[in-house]
């Protein structure tokens, strides 16, 4: 199979602990068989991979996203990046043409397109070897996969097939009703449209080429902007004659808020946190490096991070972007390719950094304009490259950085160290990047 996963989101559903880098996709919360935790993005792409261990999986995504993709995947990861957001159908057209061009994919053979963060169980990407044959060999252009809904949602469109069959053609379409019409949409057969589409890769690519003239993924890349800013389901799902529709009835549900995330917790409490016997269904997400105690919390979301600390009623914590849209604040916490950092303390003149390197990665060689920095190594051990001259570095260390100098830092063991930066300008974008 084919299958490119749809990556987006702002960060702002699962504040505190996601943000505008690190999605809700990245937040470990579920367990896996080794009774590790694992993040929706790895729950999902391990999946695939059971069901299917020939599967090529690419994942259309973000800039801001790239580096936390391949932290919790691998360097292999097959990447898709858009140069800019736009919606769902200029991202399937960019995809399209990376499969073409960049993966070799022919014409003739099948794409699935799914989103990437569905919580869901095995039989649900073993269903997309089914779904794979039907677009293989139907005569219908787009096939979709539609899910049996468990409740009226107000939150999802609607696909109503012709008949009851598990594989039917499509009557109509439904965009997202009120409680009651949805009701009576799902007596009649109607089916949640949960955003997973199959198509031959040479259909999608007819359909592009009706909005902008391209031969290669790096033509579409470099007119991403001349795409047209519109949802795959308006510009192609709804004009589309010939198209089918396969049921699923197995679990499937949307993360999408602190309520429906605590439902798939495995126990109430992630990180330090101790609930009184009073506490009635009450879930704890901590992952700052001091305790959290609840007396007598009924219904609640307590999450804390680096970003901030939500204290929350389970309904409500639905209703809270608009709030936290209020913060000014910069990304405290991101995960990279190489590791991770996180913001400690920030003042007027300096700010206090732990970075986290993996075994075998090293940061950028760059230089800064307006700061110093001090490194402090705490664990591990590795090298220090500036201006041109290695050096071994172990815990307890202290390395002095002057503005201007060119420097990197190589893991030979997990290597943390506390950055402080100095100057009377700390901003990201005072970086400059060299080649090694």
């Amino acid at each position: 199979m084919n299958i490119v996963l749809l990556s987006g989101g702002s960060g702002k559903r699962l504040w505190p602990l996601s943000n505008d880098i690190r999605s809700k996709q990245f937040i470990k919360m579920f367990k896996n068989k080794d009774d590790e935790y694992e993040s929706m993005v790895q729950r999902v792409y391990r999946q695939i991979k059971e069901a299917d261990p020939d599967a090529s999986i690419t994942i259309a995504t973000s800039k801001k996203q790239v580096s936390a993709i391949h932290n919790q995947l691998s360097d292999d990861v097959s990447v898709c990046v858009e140069p800019a957001r736009r919606d769902t159908f200029p991202a399937i057209v960019l995809a399209a043409a990376y499969m073409k061009s960049e993966k070799h994919v022919a014409d003739d053979d099948v794409i699935i397109v799914c989103p990437v963060d569905p919580y869901v169980n095995s039989d649900y990407f073993e269903s997309f070897l089914e779904l794979n044959e039907m677009a293989l060999n139907g005569s219908q252009n787009l096939t979709l996969m539609g899910i049996e809904p468990t409740y009226p949602s107000e939150k999802y469109g609607y696909i109503m097939p012709l008949s009851k069959d598990r594989k039917s053609d499509v009557a109509y379409f439904i965009e997202k009703p009120n409680e009651a019409d949805a009701k009576k949409y799902i007596e009649q057969g109607a089916l949640w449209n949960g955003g997973i589409f199959a198509f031959k890769l040479g259909y999608m690519l007819d359909i592009a080429r009706q909005h902008i003239d391209f031969e290669t993924y790096q033509d579409v890349f470099k007119n991403y902007d001349k795409l047209k800013k519109i949802s795959f389901d308006y510009e192609v799902v709804e004009k589309e004659k010939a198209i089918k529709v396969m049921r699923f009835s197995g679990q499937w549900k949307d993360i999408g808020s602190w309520n429906t995330f605590s439902e798939e917790m495995h126990g109430n409490v992630i990180g330090k946190a101790v609930l009184s016997e009073g506490c009635k269904n009450t879930n704890v997400v901590n992952e700052l490096d001091i305790p959290v105690l609840c007396m007598g919390c009924r219904n609640m979301i307590i999450a804390a991070s680096n970003d901030g600390i939500l204290v929350s009623d389970k309904e409500k914590s639905s209703y809270m972007k608009s709030y936290v849209n209020e913060f000014d604040q910069q990304v405290m916490y991101a995960e990279k390719s190489w590791g991770s950092y996180t913001v400690l303390d920030v003042q007027d003149n300096s700010m206090t950094v732990r970075i986290e390197l993996m075994p075998g990665n090293r940061l950028y060689y760059h230089s800064h304009k307006f700061r110093d920095e001090v490194w402090n190594v705490i664990a591990g051990s590795g090298k220090v490259i500036i201006d041109g001259e290695e050096r071994l570095v172990h815990a307890g260390d202290i390395i002095t950085l002057k503005a201007g100098c060119k420097h990197t830092a190589i893991a030979k063991t997990e290597l943390k160290i506390i950055e402080v930066q100095i100057g009377p300008e700390i901003d990201v974008n005072d970086k400059e990047k060299f080649q090694l």
